[in-house]
């Protein structure tokens, strides 16, 4: 069972126009076709209080895409492209992930979920690549995915996961910067050297990527690495 953070936003199905829950169902079917059962886990109020028993039912996680994390949360003031805070989706997710490893829960980071990791370990990011690098070409906009070559560092667990190399698929304009406590850095952009890869050495897996592997499906090593770890878990939980 692998839980996924969702976000909330304004949905519109027939003649309802409402608040929703919301994740694209790509990620779900990463999980299915890693051969884990995605539950869904949107933002509840008071999530510091309520994550570690909304864990108890799930054997691996995820924190998918999305807005933003507020700068605040790694002591820096927004920058004009920086989207506007979303204070209980940041709160829910940083509930999740520090309640994940406090338990040694599987945890995979995707996009904002990388970064998200990263903060919650004290890291910082580069608020907005354009800045550093001088171009858009990790976020062309209009929900165009641009390709990025990656390359993973020798003896990570990402190396054993997907190998030396791989495309990826990237929508993002921002970055990690200073890495969170423990953390080690196990891909980069092979153009500019842009840290695509993160995860916590050990026995635990928690590991995060930059990029979108939901949207790759024909490639779903990350979600079965996960899965396994997952069911490592849930035996070890009821030994």
């Amino acid at each position: 069972m692998i839980g996924v953070s969702t976000y909330l936003q304004q949905a519109r199905t027939g003649v309802w126009d409402v608040t929703a829950s919301f994740l694209p169902a790509s990620y779900i079917e990463g999980v299915n076709r890693g051969g884990g059962t995605a539950v869904l886990l949107p933002p509840q109020p008071d999530g510091a209080a309520v994550a570690d028993r909304v864990l108890d039912g799930i054997d691996g996680l995820v924190i998918s895409g999305g807005r933003d994390v507020d700068p605040a949360a790694y002591g820096q003031p927004r920058h004009p492209s920086t989207d506007e805070p979303v204070g209980y989706r940041d709160e829910w997710d940083f509930a999740l992930v520090r309640a994940a490893l406090r338990r040694g829960l599987p945890l995979l980071g995707i996009c904002r979920g990388a970064q998200v990791l990263n903060v919650a370990l004290g890291g910082t990011l580069h608020q907005h690549l354009p800045d550093v690098l001088g171009h858009t070409r990790h976020q062309r906009g209009n929900a165009v995915f641009s390709t990025s070559s990656v390359q993973t560092v020798p003896g990570t667990r990402l190396a054993g996961l997907i190998g030396a190399h791989s495309d990826a698929q990237c929508y993002h304009h921002q970055a990690i910067d200073r890495l969170g406590d423990g953390l080690v850095v196990s891909a980069r952009d092979t153009t500019e050297g842009v840290v695509e890869g993160i995860e916590l050495p050990g026995d635990q897996f928690v590991l995060a990527v930059q990029w979108h592997p939901e949207e790759r499906l024909d490639d779903v090593r990350l979600f079965a690495g996960l899965v396994e770890a997952a069911k490592s878990y849930a035996t070890e939980r009821v030994s």
